[in-house]
């Protein structure tokens, strides 16, 4: 799998990007699926970089997740952004350089990495992982991102 372009997040106000990909809510008629024919934005979202098709921004506001804007295969169907209560799981957002290159879903190693921890919408945990000075194992990298691993990291459980 072609590393994957990420999610953006709005976090305190300020635009950053999300080493991760939330899922969408599913048959929820907030959302709407577009046709191939009716996809605009650029050919990003017919390629290996973005096999989901879309580009969602996200929100951390109030302590809260939420889902505020789609570009690609689907669209929010009004602007009022989706507090997302169907995500549970640990969002990694990139801090500083890339350490390690993984040409893989979200494999790449940063400098620093903000973990937020999600219950239902709600944020119920933050920490800050500093990578710099540890060894790495790609491979072990690599499936800790795979899909249905994602965020699997040492902690995870603490948060």
């Amino acid at each position: 799998m072609t590393s994957q372009v990420h999610e953006n997040l709005i976090l305190d106000g300020k635009k950053t990007s999300m080493a991760f990909c939330p899922p969408l809510p599913e048959n929820d008629a907030r959302v709407a699926e577009l046709p191939d024919g009716r996809i605009s934005g650029g050919d990003i979202f017919f390629s290996t970089a973005c096999w989901r098709q879309y580009i969602g921004t996200w929100e951390i506001r109030d302590n809260k997740f939420y889902l505020v804007k789609l570009k690609g295969k689907y669209r929010l169907k009004s602007k009022t952004p989706v507090l997302a209560e169907w995500f549970t799981g640990t969002l990694r957002i990139p801090r500083g350089k890339i350490l390690e290159y993984v040409h893989m879903g979200y494999g790449s190693v940063y400098e620093k990495e903000l973990h937020i921890k999600i219950r239902n919408g709600i944020v119920i945990k933050t920490r800050t992982i500093d990578n710099r000075n540890k060894d790495m194992d790609k491979s072990e990298l690599m499936l800790k991102n795979l899909p249905g691993f994602e965020n699997r990291f040492d902690g995870d459980d603490e948060l």
